[in-house]
């Protein structure tokens, strides 16, 4: 007997905002198997509010709005039995975070959850993250987004370190983060990355999903640091208008692409990774699992 249950998962992050429908089917004497439905990605740059303003303006508080109740309705449609909408390093920030969190479950009854790095990085580690990881080595897991990035250090299948630092794509794209920052994640992945001999990174967010994309490679097949230098170099030779019209680029993935990569490089850089694997994993798939197994799970 087959049953098939419908869940959605709202990622409210920096750069964008997103809604995943995910197909739970449920077989008799089997792990359920987990299928994208749906994703909708809404480019909203809350970041470039919350980094220089510190709050969320009128504008963007009314976008999302309409969003939420966008959301809604999309979820009604597919008939969704459950959702869970999170919000991460912009919302958490913004003065006014709170206050806009209550303006929305008012005008849409959506409720959001504001969330901060440690459980970020639970959420992630409900995806299928585990199933990449060998216990004979060690990978340093690289979470890039507009605000923050999550960095988790796995060996022998198990977390031994993990830490959230405010270098994001918005932020370093709007010329916040100084180099004490810079030093501060080289400082942490050396120390952490110490004595392990062999490191694969594993990439996740947009911008290492495009990467991926434009790379050409198959899935499964790790991208190389060399490549990810050349990459780096390719991408920096064109004009911000080219990116999008000749290398077809969104908009608002034309310009984060650059700080991301740079990002993704340095992480491989100082912790003498030679490639990284880019599984279709992220926030969003995370939130849709952690919400299945509360569901299902006895109390």
């Amino acid at each position: 007997m087959i049953e098939l249950k419908k869940y959605g998962a709202i990622d409210i992050g920096s750069n964008a905002v997103r809604l995943l429908v995910a197909n739970v089917i449920e077989v008799e004497g089997r792990d359920p198997i987990f299928r994208k439905s749906s994703f909708v990605r809404v480019p909203i740059r809350l970041g470039a509010d919350v980094f220089k303003e510190k709050k969320i303006s009128e504008e963007n508080i009314q976008r999302m709005i309409d969003t939420m109740e966008a959301f809604k309705l999309l979820m009604k449609s597919h008939k969704v039995v459950d959702y869970k909408a999170c919000a991460t390093s912009a919302m958490r920030e913004a003065i006014n975070g709170s206050e806009v969190v209550k303006v929305i479950k008012k005008k849409t009854g959506v409720s959001i959850n504001i969330i901060d790095g440690s459980d970020e990085a639970a959420i992630i580690a409900n995806t299928d993250l585990q199933s990449l990881i060998t216990s004979d080595r060690s990978y340093l897991y690289v979470d890039v987004g507009g605000g923050s990035t999550e960095f988790t250090l796995y060996s022998g299948g198990e977390v031994v370190a993990s830490r959230s630092f405010k270098l994001g794509t918005v932020r370093l794209l709007e010329g916040l983060v100084g180099h004490n920052t810079w030093n501060e994640v080289e400082q942490w992945i050396k120390e952490v990355t110490e004595g392990h001999k062999k490191i694969d990174l594993i990439g996740s967010g947009g911008n290492i999903n495009k990467i991926f994309k434009l790379s050409g490679k198959k899935d499964g097949k790790p991208l190389t640091y060399f490549y990810m230098v050349t990459f780096y170099e390719f991408i920096q030779s064109y004009t911000y208008e080219e990116r999008v019209t000749e290398l077809g680029l969104n908009l608002d993935r034309a310009d984060v692409i650059i700080p991301a990569t740079r990002i993704y490089l340095s992480a491989m850089k100082w912790s003498r990774s030679k490639n990284i694997y880019v599984p279709k994993i992220g926030l969003s798939d995370g939130i849709i699992k952690s919400l299945y197994n509360d569901k299902t799970q006895p109390a």
